[in-house]
């Protein structure tokens, strides 16, 4: 069997930040409409800070309006949720989103519940989860949503496929199960507990690995020729004391088994952002009566 191809996240994320900027560009001809982004960031998390800036700095490139607000490690919970009941009634916002991890202090589940349904931009909200599960339309989480742009590309139909996912999480297992099954796949979400989790995989035409496990995933779990997806972001230490990013899937061994895989870095992470455009241009589309 031939190696797997690689899939490219990274150049397929830049020719859908190219499709997004040319919407934006065509929203303010014809309705005057910018799309805006808002950013909230509560502490000084080095990941989430370059994460933060990153969204910034994509965001004005589409040419859409872009703020970010960044609050002190001690802000309280109320402070928080004012600033958030703010951006919901700002009608230059369109898409809010607050980075998580928050500090201790601060209940996620409180934040996610004041994010208006509308300008959920990540997904995560029980309004847009439900409508997910329902088969309604949703402002869904950008991974998952990346890696269904992902797949699609790779494969065109995925009716009928078998699809494992690794990881139970809301904001990637469940919802990638969702659209994997909204696509007509056969769906499993497997997780630490389940039992057999190298069978269970070897079962499937797609594999999505999401669990935070550096490496976990091994040649002998995957079917021959099927499509893996590595959502993982694990940093492993190198011989120079330095560290190197690595997913979840072993990369350099399942390649000779699959028939297609996402690298790390440059394979899944570079579609989040992209979609977090997308689902903010989205957003204003829907807010504004826009037909999509």
């Amino acid at each position: 069997m031939t190696e797997a191809a690689i899939i490219d996240g990274k150049a397929f994320a830049a020719r859908l930040r190219q499709t997004i900027a040319a919407d934006v560009a065509g929203l303010k001809a014809e309705h005057g409409l910018t799309p805006g982004l808002a950013v909230v960031l509560v502490g000084e998390d080095p990941a989430s800070q370059v994460y933060v800036r990153s969204k910034g700095e994509q965001t004005l490139e589409a040419g859409m309006h872009s703020e970010t607000h960044r609050l002190p490690a001690e802000t309280s919970q109320a402070e928080l949720l004012a600033l958030v009941e703010r951006l919901n009634s700002d009608p230059a916002v369109h898409g809010v989103l607050v980075q998580f991890p928050v500090p201790d202090h601060i209940s996620q589940a409180a934040v996610v519940a004041a994010i208006s349904p509308d300008k959920d931009v990540d997904g995560l909200t029980v309004a847009n989860a439900g409508r997910l599960a329902s088969g309604l339309p949703a402002l869904t989480p950008c991974t998952p949503t990346g890696c269904m742009m992902l797949l699609r590309d790779q494969l065109g139909t995925l009716s009928g496929k078998r699809a494992v996912v690794i990881g139970r999480s809301n904001l990637m297992g469940k919802p990638m199960a969702q659209l994997l099954l909204a696509a007509d796949c056969t769906v499993t979400i497997a997780h630490s507990r389940t039992h057999d989790l190298p069978a269970v995989v070897r079962e499937a035409d797609i594999v999505v690995a999401a669990v935070g496990r550096a490496q976990m995933v091994k040649a002998d779990w995957v079917k021959p020729g099927a499509v893996v997806i590595d959502v993982g972001i694990n940093r492993i230490p190198k011989d120079d004391g330095k560290t190197r990013l690595v997913g979840d899937v072993a990369f350099d061994e399942v390649k000779a088994v699959a028939s297609a895989i996402t690298p790390v870095p440059g394979g899944v992470g570079p579609m989040t952002i992209a979609c977090l455009l997308a689902n903010t241009v989205l957003a204003a589309k829907r807010l504004n009566g826009i037909g999509e």
